[in-house]
């Protein structure tokens, strides 16, 4: 291959490179919002409101991270509330709170859960969001290289 054809060929695989990169950027983009909007949809669904005597957003439906937090948290403080400051693991296995503090503790979990479902449906649309950028920047690049190369003058021999 000589070098004209190289340096034509380099543009090529830069656009070739930066569809795929945008195309995967795309794909990123809409399954991050796809979980974020599965996650809310489904807390919506199950109708739980946060605790009055919460820290934050107290009476509203859950359906976003901070709510969800926000119930986890006030959650915790009855169930510890209930036990005397102990813990699940913390209490006597005939102590009547035990129960309770469980099934708190489980209903944080899930919570929790769904905050760190949430957190991956956020990062997977941001990273799309910078791969479009990226690709849409590397596809300008080959713009750029591809016009210098077109631009060669074309000697004939006589």
């Amino acid at each position: 291959m000589s070098n004209a054809a190289a340096v034509q060929s380099k543009p090529a695989h830069i656009k070739l490179l930066a569809i795929i990169v945008i195309v995967f950027g795309g794909l990123f983009a809409v399954a991050g919002a796809g979980t974020w909007i599965a996650v809310s949809t489904n807390l919506r669904a199950e109708q739980i409101t946060v605790s009055d005597d919460a820290a934050a957003f107290g009476g509203e439906l859950v359906d976003t991270p901070w709510e969800a937090w926000a119930q986890a948290d006030i959650i915790n403080k009855h169930a510890l509330a209930g036990s005397d400051g102990k813990t699940y693991a913390e209490l006597d296995k005939e102590d009547p709170a035990r129960a309770s503090v469980m099934n708190g503790s489980f209903l944080r979990a899930s919570l929790f859960t769904s905050v760190v479902a949430f957190g991956v449906g956020l990062l997977v649309f941001g990273l799309g969001v910078v791969f479009i950028v990226t690709g849409e920047a590397l596809r300008r690049i080959a713009v750029r290289v591809e016009a210098p190369a077109s631009a060669t003058p074309v000697t004939q021999t006589v």
